[in-house]
């Protein structure tokens, strides 16, 4: 009788570990099918609209502004200036 215990006894445990190891590895799996599923609706998500160009006289206007309130140098305006009609 005490080997046919031992032997059930051992079965149980066996049965035991193997639950929990296909347990833990379905768990896992799922979790990494998750994060995949997540990654991919990422890039789906609407991104924001972009800012809408200033008119480039508005641009010149508030750069006037700045220099004559002595916030931009003579030479930062000009550069300034020249970037807005560039563009």
């Amino acid at each position: 009788m005490p080997g046919l215990l031992r032997g059930v006894a051992r079965t149980a445990v066996i049965a035991g570990t193997a639950t929990h190891v296909s347990n833990n590895v379905s768990r896992r799996q799922a979790n990494r099918w998750a994060e995949q599923e997540g990654a991919a609706e990422e890039p789906m998500q609407a991104a924001p609209p972009p800012a809408p160009e200033e008119d480039p006289l508005e641009q010149l206007q508030k750069l006037g502004e700045l220099k004559a309130s002595g916030v931009l140098t003579d030479a930062e305006f000009e550069a300034q200036k020249a970037k807005i009609l560039a563009g």
